[in-house]
C-alpha cells in the first residue's frame, strides 16, 4: 500500500510539473511595441506579457492555428487556421474575439508580415505562377501575394519563393528567405546549391539583392526588422537577423 500510494505521489508531482511547463512553444513572435509575446501552442494562438506572467488564450477551436504575426500597431493579431479545411488567413483583435477569414483559396496560406502601414498583410502560397515562370510547378514553391487587412481581392508581389518576409521603415524595401528546392529545413550542416539565402528587395525598381554567400543555410530569423536595418547600413545590420548553419 506505502508502494502504491508513494507512485501516485510522485505521478502526480509529475504530472503537475509538466503541466506547469510546456514544451514545444511555437511560431514565436514579439509585438511591435515590445509589450507582448504571440505564440503557437498545440495547436492555439496564446499570447503573454513580455516581462513574464499568465499567458492568455486567444483562439479555441478545434482546428489547428498558427504562424501568428502582429499588426505595426500591435492591436491585430494574423494567422494561419484550417478550420475550412486547408489554411487560411484570419485576423483578429489582439485581445481576443471573433476572427475574420481573409482568404478563401483551396492552396493554404501562410502570413509572413503586415505592410508597414498595416493595411496589408503578405502571405505565401501556391496560387498561380506568372506565366514566364521557369519554376516547376509545385505547391512547395510558394508565390508572395498581399490581401487587404479589411478583407478584399489578393495580389501578387513575386511570383518565386519569398519566405519570413520583414519590411524596413519606409516600406519600400524587405528581407525575405528565398526557397530553391525539396531539401528538408531541418537537415543540419547541409551545403549544396539549394540552400537558403537571405536577400532584399527593392519594391520601387524591382532588384533583389543577395546579401549571403554561404554554402549553407542562412535564414531570417526576426520578422520584426524594420528597425535593424537602415538602407546605408543594411549590411552591418543584417548579421544580427539571420541564422547560418556554418
Amino acid at each position: 500500500m506505502k508502494k502504491l500510494l508513494t507512485c501516485l505521489a510522485l505521478s502526480l508531482v509529475a504530472a503537475s510539473s509538466y503541466a506547469a511547463t510546456p514544451l514545444w512553444l511555437r511560431d514565436v513572435q514579439i509585438s511591435p511595441d515590445g509589450t507582448e509575446i504571440a505564440f503557437c501552442y498545440k495547436g492555439d494562438i496564446y499570447k503573454v506579457p513580455s516581462n513574464g506572467g499568465t499567458a492568455t488564450q486567444l483562439t479555441t477551436q478545434a482546428s489547428y492555428e498558427c504562424s501568428p504575426i502582429w499588426s505595426p500597431d500591435s492591436k491585430q493579431i494574423a494567422f494561419a487556421s484550417d478550420r475550412n479545411g486547408n489554411f487560411d488567413l484570419f485576423v483578429m483583435s489582439a485581445d481576443g474575439g471573433a476572427a475574420r477569414r481573409l482568404t478563401t483559396h483551396s492552396a493554404s496560406e501562410i502570413p509572413s508580415t503586415f505592410t508597414t502601414d498595416g493595411n496589408y498583410i503578405l502571405f505565401s502560397a501556391s496560387i498561380q505562377d506568372p506565366a514566364n515562370s521557369a519554376l516547376f510547378p509545385t505547391s512547395a514553391m510558394t508565390e508572395l501575394y498581399k490581401v487587404p487587412v479589411t478583407g478584399g481581392r489578393t495580389e501578387q508581389v513575386l511570383g518565386t519563393p519569398a519566405e519570413m518576409v520583414c519590411f524596413d521603415k519606409s516600406g519600400k524595401t524587405f528581407l525575405y528567405q528565398d526557397r530553391k528546392g525539396f531539401e528538408d529545413e531541418w537537415r543540419k550542416h547541409h551545403t549544396s546549391s539549394i540552400t537558403r539565402d537571405v536577400w532584399l528587395y527593392n519594391s520601387e525598381n524591382g532588384k533583389h539583392t543577395n546579401l549571403t554567400a554561404h554554402a549553407g543555410e542562412d535564414r531570417i530569423c526576426a520578422r520584426r526588422a524594420n528597425r535593424l536595418f537602415p538602407e546605408r547600413t543594411r549590411r552591418r545590420y543584417i548579421q544580427r537577423i539571420f541564422l547560418s548553419d556554418k
